[in-house]
Formats: C-alpha cells, structure tokens, sequence
C-alpha cells in the first residue's frame, strides 16, 4: 500500500506543538490592518489551538 501524502496546504498553516497540539494563526490578520482598530488587532495576535471537533480532520491531513 502506498504512503499518505501530507496535505501541503494544510502543513503551511497548521503547527504542531512539542505535546502535540496543533495550533494555527487566527483570522483576519493578512491585510486592511490599518482600517482595524489597533484593540481588534491585539485581540488576533499570537496562535491559538485548533477546535476539538477539526483536530482530527486535521490530524489526518497532516499524516498523524
């Protein structure tokens, strides 16, 4: 049987954390910043961890 090809699109946004975790960069952070408030764009800084009900879809496009 042939292996599993990782999603490439998927490896791109998603990382996985040492305790195996995944986290992924939020929403609305690419561009237009400038129209946002400066409270909207720190609320969306930093990674945050991918809901419980994809984990697994995503666990499977990642070849975990």
């Amino acid at each position: 049987m042939p292996k599993n090809k990782t999603h490439s699109g998927t490896k791109k946004r998603i990382k996985v954390t040492g305790s195996g975790k995944l986290t992924h960069q939020r929403t609305k952070m690419r561009h237009k910043l400038e129209k946002m408030s400066s409270r909207q764009t720190r609320r969306l800084t930093g990674r945050v961890e991918v809901a419980e009900p994809d984990a697994k879809r995503v666990r499977k496009l990642l070849g975990r």
